[in-house]
């Protein structure tokens, strides 16, 4: 039975879980999911890490997550997954619908009289294309640095009393809101603007970001939803608003009010996979 004391919100949008990685901020996100009441949840690629998926790696929190998402599917809430580059096995079931679940490479929608596009984002990311080992590479120092940052919180935890996400602190060095338009930023505006299209969201660089980009007289608004690794956002529409939600949450608390029995993590991702093919034969 469905909670009462559920925030409602016309739709929200999150990308980025990267579940079955240590970097997955899967306690946060389950509790995010457990506190909405959505008509219509995105999930905006990238959700399952198929790049760095290890058989031996897929604990309980994460699986709750995707138990979750099934329990508002049941309860009638509209669930599309758009795929990401780490997740882009599943591409090939593109179209694929089964009752208020869809898989779509991309989704548009109109909103307020504002049509409004919605993907992934690493269509528009030139190393994907043009140096794919070198994306597979960074994903896998990516995961080298996880693991050395989850070394390094057990000491700072134990001395300090908190932790910290040096691959953010990294990150957030090199990559910061400028006014000049990155080129990821730029080939996004100019694909909307051939579309005519008022307002797009993405994911994919894992950087929160909402702001107004004007070109050639016209204004698209470029909402990045961010990602549940680093920085836990969602980008939301209530009453037909949009903006962007910064969920705090400690992430030590764990939900075990609907404990579960898990299959052995070996079989998880293989059972997943064996699922989506059945369903794209009906």
């Amino acid at each position: 039975m469905m909670q009462t004391n559920l925030r409602k919100i016309d739709v929200s949008v999150i990308s980025d879980f990267h579940l079955a990685t240590m970097a997955s901020k899967a306690n946060q996100l389950l509790t995010y999911l457990k506190s909405i009441q959505p008509q219509t949840l995105i999930l905006n690629g990238d959700i399952i890490d198929t790049w760095r998926f290890n058989r031996n790696y897929f604990p309980k929190e994460h699986m709750k997550v995707i138990r979750q998402i099934l329990k508002m599917i049941e309860n009638g809430v509209e669930v599309v997954y758009i795929t990401g580059n780490h997740d882009d096995v599943f591409r090939r079931f593109k179209n694929t619908q089964m009752g208020n679940f869809s898989i779509k490479n991309q989704y548009e929608c109109i909103i307020n009289n504002k049509r409004i596009w919605i993907f992934h984002g690493d269509v528009f990311d030139h190393i994907i294309h043009n140096s794919p080992w070198l994306a597979k590479l960074g994903a896998a120092a990516y995961g080298w640095l996880t693991f050395f940052n989850w070394i390094v919180n057990k000491i700072f935890k134990g001395l300090l009393g908190h932790k910290r996400l040096i691959y953010k602190s990294m990150k957030e060095r090199v990559i910061k809101e400028k006014r000049v338009l990155t080129n990821f930023e730029k080939a996004v505006t100019n694909a909307a603007m051939v579309k005519n299209i008022d307002m797009v969201i993405c994911g994919h660089t894992h950087f929160p970001i909402d702001k107004l980009i004007e070109k050639e007289r016209k204004t698209l608004r470029y909402l990045n939803c961010g990602d549940w690794v680093e920085h836990c956002t969602a980008a939301e529409c209530i009453d037909g608003n949009w903006n962007l939600n910064y969920f705090e949450s400690t992430g030590e608390e764990l939900i075990v009010d609907d404990e579960l029995t898990i299959p052995d993590r070996k079989q998880i991702f293989h059972s997943l996979l064996e699922e989506m093919k059945i369903a794209a034969l009906f």
